[in-house]
This record gives C-alpha cells, structure tokens and sequence, in this order.
C-alpha cells in the first residue's frame, strides 16, 4: 500500500462536473482537492464519444466558471450558421486538459490522479500499475459520477444481436471503408439525432436511412438558446408566457409547439421523450429529409434479415450496417441529498445544465451556511425523460431561480457566471410581466400536482 494522501476533498470522476466543481471550489476558497479519475485525461465521457460530437449548446455556457471555452465565434458555414461556435468533442478535452494543466497543478492545491480506480473506503487503485494507496478527505468526499453519463462505445448494445449482423457504435462511422446498402440508426436521442445527421452532411441519400425511433422526442430551438441577456430572456419568457396562457396540460404543449418554444420532428406525431437535444431549423429541415421512420418501440433482437421490436417486426436485407446509438446518456437515478454530512453528490440543480450545477454546487459548499440552508439552495432537478418532464423541469428551474434570488449573494454570483445562462435575469425578467410569470408559476405547479398524483 501507498502512501495515504490527504486533502480537504476528494472528488472522483474527472469529467466536466468534477472539473467544473474543482474550479469553483479552488477559485473561491483555500481548499485542497484530489481528483481520482478513471481515464487517462480530464473530460469523462468527451474522451469515449464518436470524433464528430459537438457540443449542442453554445460553447460559452460550457467547462469552467474560471475559463472561457471558445471566442465567441460566430458560425458562418454549416446548419448551426448564424449561431454561437459548438466546440467539437476534441476541443472540450484539449480545453479541460488545459484548465488540468494549466490552472489547476500549478495551484499546487490540486492533485490529480488519472487511470485510477475508486474502490471506496478512501482505497485507490492504479489501473496501471495496480498500485494500491489511500486519498482521505479532511472535509468531504465528492461523487462526480452519480449522473453516470453513457456513450455507445464503452458498452455493448442492450438488445441481443445475432451472428453476422454488422453493427458498430457511431464511433466507427468514420472508419467506413466502403459505402453500405443501407444505414439503421438505432437510437431517437441526441446521439442518433448525430448520427442521422453525419450521415446526410456526407451525402448519404435519405432513402438509404432507416431511422428506429423508439419515442419521437420535443426539441428545443438552439436559437433560443444564445448568449446574450436578451436572447435568454426572450427564451425564457416565451415558455412561461405560453404555458400562462394554457388551462390543460396538452394545450400548453399545442401552445409551445404552435409558437415554436418547442420544436418535434414530425407534425403528425405527438412527441412521449424530452431529454433536453437542441437542435437548428436547419437541422431540422435536413432529419425531416429521412422518410424511414421505424416507430415500432424498442429493438429486442436484430438478426440478419430482420428487426425484432416491441410492436412487430421490420424485414431488411442483410447489408445494412447498423448504428448503435441507444446508450442512456444521462440516466434518470433517484435524487439524493446533494450535501450529506462529508459526501456532495454532484446532481443538477437546473435541468439540463450539469456544469452550471457543479459550479454552483461548489460556490454553496465554499459559503458559510449549514447543511440544511446548502441543500434548500442545491435542490435536486432530475434529468428529464418523459414529454412530461418538460413541465416538472421548468417547475424546478422556476422554483429554483426564485429561492436563488432572494439571496443577494447568490444573486451577485448568478449576475457574473459564466455558466449561467441565465446569467443576469431575475425572476421578473423570464416573462414578458410579472403577472403571467407568476401565473406560469401558479400553471405548472398545477400541472406538476396533477402529474404526481
């Protein structure tokens, strides 16, 4: 065994939470932090993703509250033209690795240990080496892998897939050293959405596309998603405005989806999955171009000539190459207790905004309150899944913003974030009044109560 070493925390997992709750901590307190991660350098899960994943928001909300990720570029090409730069999967891991290097070792109060393994009770093992040695925090120890992020390519497909199919994860899209018959993208999330349109920007015709989509999935407009207090306030009040509006459930969606708040693939299917995917009108355009649409539930087994689904079964030759993208990027897990004597679970404190959670996870970690008044400001808003969640999830960033700006401290450090996309607006500017604000409000806590009950 090796010798034991000691900081105020030790935070396992090196990925963007891990890193971005490290520079908030180390930015704005004297604490030291060990780093145990399992990967050979910073960035979690951008160092398994396929080689043409970017991010699907804009750069400038994303990495470290410390660093500015990008310039603030402007696309000019592309269907993200007209819109802030997505840095692509090599850059964020140049980035963190940088922010690693750069920053966090020359500080002399980070120390970091990559390719290495937790096996709790404060023992570490060198994924290398085999080396055993002891990490022991004076003050807390931070889980930065409980959202447990998946990528296709560090596991195998979960359905069975018999001998002889060509499948791979959308990691090998690019190795393809030939053209195939026919491409099937297994996967309606994010990464399929990828897929689909890898695909198309290579030429690949559209009828050459099988698409399985499990669940149709709402959508959000990345136009509505810019830095620039105006844009965000505009995103913000259009959703609360229309859901003010509505008296049903169903009818705020029709009224999200008539005023373009939330966008879906298909006119003639109503959507059951939001998980957040942002996507261009342009993008859009391009995915309604795939007319094989295959919406049958689930794939249970894929055998050379044929699909087996939840809902029947789909006949296709035996060429096609298939394209595994049904990993469960962002799991529903139960939510705990973010501070829990010495143990900071790292979850979502806004929807969808993992790093912006970390940081402010941390800011509340390095303030001077106890444990009830850091957990009444960290409360947990669960990655969504559902069409439904969509409600529960503005619900929670609702709430959230609320408790956060009766706080003039928490209100100043909002103001300057750089991860907060909010950053700037107070509750009375995420809707066109007052009034249809806290209407809105009153809506989805209706809407909530009748959806829990």
């Amino acid at each position: 065994m090796g010798t034991k070493r000691t900081a105020d925390y030790v935070v396992t997992g090196g990925g963007a939470m891990g890193m971005a709750f490290t520079d908030t901590l180390i930015n704005e307190s004297d604490a030291s932090v060990i780093i145990v991660d399992k990967h050979h350098r910073p960035g979690g899960h951008w160092n398994d993703a396929y080689p043409f994943v970017r991010l699907h928001q804009p750069s400038a909300f994303y990495g470290v509250n410390s660093k500015k990720m990008g310039n603030d570029a402007i696309d000019q090409v592309g269907w993200n033209a007209g819109l802030f730069e997505l840095a692509s999967g090599a850059e964020v891991c140049a980035y963190f690795d940088q922010v690693m290097q750069r920053q966090f070792l020359p500080s002399g109060r980070v120390e970091y240990f990559p390719m290495c393994e937790s096996l709790g009770e404060g023992k570490v093992r060198s994924l290398v080496s085999g080396e055993e040695f002891e990490v022991e925090a004076k003050r807390a120890t931070v889980d930065a892998t409980y959202m447990n992020v998946t990528v296709p390519s560090v596991r195998p497909p979960a359905y069975e897939v018999a001998t002889g199919v060509k499948i791979a994860p959308l990691n090998e899209l690019p190795k393809l050293a030939r053209p195939s018959t026919g491409y099937v993208i297994v996967g309606a999330g994010k990464t399929g959405i990828d897929a689909c349109l890898w695909l198309l920007a290579n030429r690949v015709n559209p009828d050459l596309i099988t698409w399985i989509m499990p669940r149709d999935s709402w959508l959000l407009d990345r136009a509505k998603i810019q830095p620039g207090r105006d844009a965000n306030d505009a995103g913000l009040s259009g959703q609360f405005d229309a859901i003010a509006r509505s008296e049903t459930i169903r009818e705020a969606f029709e009224t999200l989806d008539a005023e373009g708040e939330l966008l879906r693939l298909s006119k003639d299917v109503w959507p059951t999955m939001y998980r957040c995917a942002t996507v261009t009108k342009s993008e859009l355009e391009q995915l309604r171009r795939i007319e094989n649409i295959v919406r049958m539930g689930r794939v249970q087994r894929i055998e050379p000539s044929r699909v087996i689904l939840d809902q029947g079964t789909l006949e296709l030759d035996a060429e096609r190459q298939y394209i595994d993208c049904s990993a469960d990027g962002l799991e529903r897990r139960a939510s705990l207790p973010v501070f829990d004597g010495n143990q900071i679970t790292l979850q979502t404190v806004r929807p969808c905004q993992q790093v912006f959670s970390a940081a402010f996870i941390a800011h509340v970690e390095a303030s001077d309150r106890d444990e009830s008044a850091k957990n009444a400001l960290c409360a947990v808003a669960p990655h969504p899944n559902t069409d439904l969640d969509f409600l529960r999830a503005t619900n929670a960033m609702a709430m959230s913003q609320v408790v956060w700006m009766q706080d003039p401290e928490i209100t100043e450090w909002l103001t300057n974030a750089r991860l907060n996309i909010a950053a700037g607006s107070r509750p009375d500017q995420m809707s066109s009044n007052v009034d249809s604000l806290l209407l809105a409000v009153q809506k989805l806590q209706q809407y909530v109560a009748e959806l829990d009950a």
